[in-house]
């Protein structure tokens, strides 16, 4: 069995850098293009393959060339796809916005055939999410088939991740199935209603999710790094210097790939953080998405073992 089990999403990332987004009805020069693989839920996938775990994904694709990127992405990073194909669909694709000067990044998602990812492909993979140690999922695949596999997951031995994004009002019910959520600033806010301006602020909004049942939330706060807090434990954990950011596209994916395979080994969740925390540090300095998930000998280096 595998030892993290994601559901989500692929999507191909048609990524465009430029100085400044174009207004409507504007046409602008950009200062390059890149075609490569994204989707949270594979992004995730790829940086936990990157890091030797043993990860199998969920998810639906279209039979096209895109699918094909698909796969071979997977088997590169050594990830096990757990796929349905969809006839009817398309592979998703996304258009990713990035500033040149600071390499931050606006994005548009148009899921295609993983829009279509059931409750009941989640029911005919149960055993294999029961049976792991860490189950992730996201929010870019419909809400019901989300909720179904943290239910699975919850009703085995796994630990559940829910990474909130893109941002969407989520019922109690569905945030107690969740032993950690992973929600950066914006998703935060949405969730709470509280602004996250200071740390103050975020551990507010940590205590508003811990209040709706979630067992511990983890805050990803950009260049401030991360805040966990649980009902027994608040630790902030900052950045690690890797180098000069290229482009944020995936950092939060490298998070939570990190974070949940340093889950699975054992790790404690604080010690975890500081794994997921040290992942994205690293992918930052590289430009794209998947292709920017760093080894595990690079983490270990970065984090002094």
């Amino acid at each position: 069995m595998s030892k993290v089990v994601i559901l989500g999403v692929f999507v191909a990332d048609t990524a465009y850098r430029a100085v400044r987004q174009p207004s409507i009805g504007e046409t602008i020069l950009g200062k390059s293009f890149t075609l490569g693989p994204g989707g949270k839920g594979s992004n995730q996938a790829v940086a936990a393959g990157m890091l030797g775990s043993s990860v199998a994904f969920v998810s639906r694709l279209g039979k096209d060339a895109f699918a094909s990127m698909a796969h071979a992405t997977w088997a590169r990073a050594g990830v096990t796809p757990v796929i349905t194909e969809d006839d009817e669909s398309y592979t998703g694709a996304a258009f990713i916005f990035v500033d040149d000067a600071s390499g931050n990044n606006a994005i548009i998602i148009s899921p295609g055939a993983a829009a279509r990812i059931s409750v009941a492909d989640v029911d005919a993979r149960a055993d294999l999410i029961r049976g792991a140690s860490v189950a992730v999922t996201q929010l870019e695949q419909p809400l019901e088939a989300a909720a179904r596999f943290l239910e699975i997951a919850r009703g085995g031995d796994a630990r559940t991740i829910l990474n909130p994004a893109p941002a969407a009002p989520l019922p109690d019910g569905m945030l107690r199935l969740c032993d950690f959520l992973t929600p950066n600033e914006t998703e935060a806010e949405a969730l709470t209603g509280i602004r996250i301006v200071t740390m103050d602020d975020a551990c507010r909004a940590a205590d508003a999710l811990l209040a709706r049942g979630v067992g511990a939330a983890v805050i990803t706060l950009g260049e401030r790094g991360v805040l966990y807090r649980s009902h027994t434990e608040t630790v902030h954990v900052p950045v690690f210097t890797a180098g000069p950011v290229i482009e944020t596209t995936g950092a939060g994916d490298a998070f939570n790939g990190g974070f949940a395979v340093a889950l699975a080994d054992g790790l404690t969740a604080v010690e975890a953080v500081r794994f997921g925390c040290a992942t994205a540090s690293i992918s930052v300095t590289r430009p794209g998405a998947a292709t920017a998930m760093p080894t595990r000998k690079e983490v270990q280096m970065l984090l002094g073992g």
